[in-house]
């Protein structure tokens, strides 16, 4: 298959590789969307914490798909099963994780590879970071689903609610997700703030949308 493989800092190189060999509890799928994160991009320009990238090592992590095969022991997922996985999976057993501290976990399983036509989904995030996805949703919306998600932690960690006011900086792909939540959660007002315009021009647009939907369908919150 082709995918795209990182051999250092600046080095990406698109190659023939073999498709990866599913284990047991693992799934393979074929990738139908594949975004990429800010993290892709400052692994690519300057490098990333070590114990964590090696070279080579295949590159991207945010995508959905379709199951092509499943391994021994694999439940809740089947071939043709639309689906997306996060990029890592704590252990849940470190001291980090038994103190609730998921995010610093000490044997986190990551996941790369999604710049590929095929990605396989390690065991420990099938059992806990991947999930099958509906028809009706895009697999490019299903690839945002892992940041739309972080972007739902920290809202829910502010707070916010109906009647508040929040202030966004930066109109990039993350503050036009936290706009959008935002605007979902029913806030009064919304300020964003960003040096190019054409980011400003997107969240405009959104807010616009978001409006128009309103008077079309005036109960669409309840």
């Amino acid at each position: 298959m082709r995918a795209a493989v990182l051999y250092g800092i600046g080095d990406l190189r698109v190659k023939e590789v073999e498709v990866p060999e599913v284990g047991p509890g693992e799934v393979l799928a074929e990738v139908k969307a594949a975004t990429t994160c800010g993290t892709d991009v400052k692994i690519l320009r300057r490098g990333y914490v070590g114990d964590i990238v090696s070279y080579p090592m295949p590159f991207g992590h945010e995508w959905s798909g379709v199951v092509a095969e499943v391994g021994a022991g694999v439940e809740g997922f089947r071939p043709g099963d639309r689906v997306r996985a996060g990029n890592s999976a704590p252990c849940y057993s470190c001291p980090m994780c038994v103190e609730g501290k998921y995010n610093l976990c000490m044997n986190r399983t990551w996941l790369w590879g999604a710049y590929a036509e095929y990605v396989k989904i390690p065991s420990q995030i099938v059992l806990y970071n991947a999930q099958t996805f509906p028809s009706d949703l895009g697999f490019e919306e299903a690839a945002v689903a892992e940041p739309l998600a972080c972007v739902l932690h920290g809202s829910d960690k502010v707070g916010i609610g109906p009647g508040d006011s929040v202030a966004i900086i930066g109109s990039g792909p993350i503050g036009l997700l936290h706009l959008q939540v935002a605007q979902g959660k029913g806030v009064g007002r919304i300020f964003i703030s960003d040096l190019v315009d054409e980011r400003l021009e997107v969240a405009e647009r959104l807010e616009e949308l978001v409006l128009l939907l309103g008077e079309i369908r005036p109960n669409s919150h309840e």
